[in-house]
């Protein structure tokens, strides 16, 4: 199938990227994972695929403080149609569980300064077994889609073969752009076809769609999350490259706040989806959240760091004996960020490193920490730093050089104080 792949890239279509969405990466909420099909309404409204459901999370999105920060997708997933399209071939959604109809949920969605996101498939049926979107259904499909006031299209690939995915997600791309309206484009085909090259041409995928899953659906569990990782830094070589302004790797949904994660496998996943440039799409319930999963979540510095942009993914840096890993990601202004993560299960460990075996070149730097607010002030490249990290837990700096200290204190100064974090007091590296 390489041949088919590369016989695409030569076809001349309208691009995505014309556009100019998601030059950096979505933000928003998602429905899969957290609430996944359930149909039932009768016996448990409250939780079932409806227009009440999305209205909810856009209230909590706008209400809530997520809007601000940048959250501002509202995604519906699977399970939102009818079994059967009406008598024009369109799409349409369940009567009873939708009975305004799309275009009325996506002006309330707007309304509260928000975007509707939709789900469709690649195949003769959905996941579950609704209606797909077969190769001569894409162009009424993406037009009914744009009717609408949908702002956000996941397009998944069951029940559909390989050849059809390669003509049927190009044409996808090239139809949304013939609607008019602007249309982020989430593909889900490099999945279905194992990823990597050559069976995925990320160089076409970056052309065609805005974000892509890679990799297999993330679960409610922290073995989910870690597998998720391991996969992406394994695969660093090929997936990093491919991302960048308009065009991401997406390793799935942030599971935080449900029921898997402790509260630093949590703060986990927030840290290495920031370092990986992924899309912040949650999926949970916004109206039980914890407080300290909203603070994860809505943690500032994180979310400038995963939006910074320059737009380069991040990479792991090394894998200790200890079983630490660091993750490096390049910033704007000569800055950078770092997590250490522990893949240790027994008890908190004490590493020790320095910013010149972490490749960093000689002067002089401060370190702001994510998680604690903590400044470190007096860093050179050889000082002896020890990092205490709890067992599958991070800790996460974001590093910039002394030179540019009035910048970067300028730029915490704007991010602390928009909204309303306390910066702690600056400490020197050996107490860490």
């Amino acid at each position: 199938m390489v041949w088919l792949t590369q016989l695409l890239a030569l076809i001349s279509v309208t691009t995505a990227l014309d556009n100019g969405l998601l030059r950096t990466p979505p933000m928003g909420w998602m429905a899969w994972e957290r609430f996944r099909c359930d149909v039932d309404c009768k016996d448990d409204p409250k939780n079932c695929i409806s227009e009440n459901l999305f209205r909810d999370m856009a209230d909590r999105l706008a209400e809530d403080g997520w809007r601000e920060l940048g959250y501002e997708y509202v995604i519906i997933d699977d399970c939102w149609m009818s079994k059967q399209r009406d008598e024009h071939g369109r799409l349409q959604p369940d009567p009873l569980r939708f009975p305004g109809g799309i275009a009325k949920l996506a002006r309330y969605v707007h309304d509260r300064g928000l975007k509707l996101g939709i789900y469709a498939d690649m195949g003769t049926h959905t996941c579950m077994g609704y209606p797909g979107t077969t190769l001569d259904k894409i162009e009424i499909d993406a037009q009914t889609f744009a009717s609408w006031g949908v702002d956000y299209l996941k397009f998944d690939g069951c029940h559909s073969n390989p050849v059809e995915q390669m003509i049927g997600y190009p044409r996808m791309s090239k139809a949304l752009n013939a609607t008019g309206r602007p249309i982020a484009y989430s593909c889900s085909w490099p999945v279905y076809v194992g990823g990597l090259p050559p069976n995925v041409n990320y160089s076409l995928m970056g052309e065609i769609c805005h974000l892509w899953r890679n990799y297999y659906d993330i679960q409610d569990s922290w073995d989910s999350v870690i597998n998720i990782v391991d996969w992406f830094s394994n695969n660093q070589d090929a997936l990093q490259p491919a991302a960048g302004p308009g065009r991401w790797n997406d390793p799935d949904m942030l599971v935080i706040g449900n029921f898997g994660l402790s509260i630093d496998q949590a703060r986990s996943q927030m840290a290495l989806w920031a370092i990986m440039a992924a899309p912040l799409i949650m999926s949970n319930d916004l109206r039980t959240l914890s407080n300290d999963a909203r603070a994860i979540l809505q943690n500032k510095v994180a979310i400038s760091i995963n939006q910074d942009p320059r737009g380069m993914q991040g990479r792991r840096l090394l894998q200790e004996k200890s079983h630490i890993e660091v993750y490096w990601r390049p910033l704007s202004n000569s800055a950078s960020a770092l997590v250490f993560l522990s893949h240790r299960q027994d008890m908190p460990y004490l590493y020790h490193t320095s910013l010149a075996k972490l490749h960093y070149d000689p002067g002089s730097y401060e370190a702001y920490d994510v998680f604690t607010g903590r400044t470190m002030t007096g860093l050179t490249h050889t000082t002896d730093l020890k990092v205490s990290i709890n067992p599958s837990g991070v800790v996460m700096w974001y590093i910039y050089p002394t030179k540019h200290k009035r910048f970067h204190n300028t730029w915490k100064e704007h991010t602390l104080s928009t909204y309303h974090v306390d910066e702690a007091e600056a400490v020197p590296p050996e107490v860490l």
